[in-house]
């Protein structure tokens, strides 16, 4: 059948037992592979055959549910990482090095923003942050001669802004590189940035994909649509001979659907090993088997807290795209029209002190550095993450003192309200 819906291909995307083979994705849970001759391992070697013979590269059970998630986003290859940060890594390493230079959105998730900002420059990798409302000008002058790719999250971690993906896209194809879109948040039950333009898709499935907070991965997803060939002198990784692969041009041998994601496990997967353990990609497909119907509830969750919240008096401010007060309604009213996600953040009226209050006094919601999880969870950046910086520090980093994440889970939207209703009358 052609043309699924996506609530189908979450349940039976990616792997169709055959005759007498099990219903359940099986967990191949081994190290290493047997072959007859020395002759078929060698063609697995030199790219010559598909096939296993290290889980440190590949294994079966993470083909199958990174098959899964290709489908899921409209890609036509994938791969499975061991975290999020893995996969964003990888995704932009794949195809630069020392020297290379990367444009990004400045409201992205603070681990990333530090990866590339801090342990990319590290290795020879510049940055330039925009911001995600820039002007087209503004987009354009940040690039280089040396540019090799440009990254923005669809739904930023936490600050909650909403990429343009159409016009970042446009941005970058007009300077010959790929836009790399982290869609964690809405997963693509809610949005699918390959559709707007976006080349390369990553995911912390630690999050809305496995949902209940028991498995920790990341995937990338290729569109199969960047010609790397015709910028081929930006991508030599991907266009001239890999001499440790024998002399394979990726981007001759496997064209533009299976390029990208073959270097990645060929070269990074095979030097750093950030490999998804099979017990974790099995949790993780049992969390995709329901996303298309644990998405909806977490959206409903965090519009009616939302709207809550905005009503209240000791409340400062929300941020949540779902709401026509937020200066990103529209540009989610575009990309997210059936919701973005459950996360909701708002600032309280008293600071640093009325937040910690606030959190102590929650019945249901518990404290965790988590997000994205069937069990509401909140953090408060300035007594937890962020909590070395003064008040003056975290305003400048757009980080109030009083500003609370809160995860929405599967819970009734009622009680959840009543809690954060019971939680503020204590501060």
């Amino acid at each position: 059948m052609k043309n699924r819906s996506i609530n189908t291909k979450c349940v039976q995307g990616g792997y169709t037992p055959k005759n007498g083979e099990p219903r359940q994705i099986p967990i191949i849970q081994s190290t290493t592979f047997k072959y007859d001759t020395s002759e078929d391992m060698g063609k697995l070697f030199d790219l010559e055959a598909s096939g296993y013979f290290y889980t440190r590269l590949q294994n079966p059970t993470n083909d199958m549910v990174a098959a899964k998630i290709a489908e899921l986003e409209g890609g036509t290859a994938a791969m499975l990482t061991s975290s999020g940060q893995a996969a964003n890594f990888f995704a932009l390493f794949n195809i630069c090095e020392c020297g290379s230079h990367i444009v990004a959105s400045s409201s992205i998730y603070g681990g990333t923003f530090n990866l590339i900002a801090v342990t990319m420059a590290k290795m020879g990798i510049e940055v330039t942050f925009v911001s995600p409302t820039a002007s087209d000008e503004e987009l354009n002058a940040a690039f280089k001669d040396n540019t090799r790719a440009m990254f923005g999250e669809t739904i930023a971690n936490p600050a909650l802004t909403v990429l343009d993906i159409e016009k970042f896209a446009k941005a970058a194809h007009a300077h010959g590189v790929p836009l790399i879109v982290d869609n964690t948040f809405p997963t693509p039950v809610n949005c699918r940035p390959i559709e707007w333009g976006a080349d390369i898709v990553t995911h912390s499935t630690t999050k809305y994909m496995d949902g209940h907070g028991a498995a920790v991965g990341g995937a990338i997803v290729d569109s199969g649509k960047f010609d790397w060939m015709a910028h081929a002198d930006k991508f030599p990784g991907l266009c001239t001979p890999d001499e440790s692969y024998h002399g394979i041009t990726y981007a001759e041998k496997f064209g533009k659907e299976g390029a990208f994601i073959t270097k990645a496990t060929a070269q990074l997967m095979r030097d750093f090993g950030s490999i998804q353990s099979p017990q974790n990609a099995f949790i993780l497909n049992l969390g995709l088997e329901s996303l298309h119907v644990r998405m909806p509830r977490h959206v409903e969750n965090g519009q009616a807290v939302a709207e809550f919240l905005e009503k209240h008096p000791k409340i400062e401010k929300v941020n949540y795209s779902g709401l026509k007060s937020d200066p990103y309604y529209e540009v989610a009213q575009k990309y997210l029209p059936n919701g973005g996600c459950g996360v909701v953040s708002f600032e309280i009226k008293g600071g640093r002190a009325a937040a910690e209050k606030f959190m102590k006094s929650l019945k249901l919601a518990a404290i965790e550095t988590h997000v994205a999880d069937a069990r509401t969870c909140c953090l408060n950046p300035a007594t937890s993450t962020h909590r070395q910086m003064t008040d003056e520090q975290l305003k400048a980093a757009g980080i109030p003192a009083g500003l609370v994440r809160m995860s929405c889970g599967l819970e009734d939207k009622n009680d959840l309200i009543a809690d954060i209703a019971a939680a503020l009358e204590e501060v």
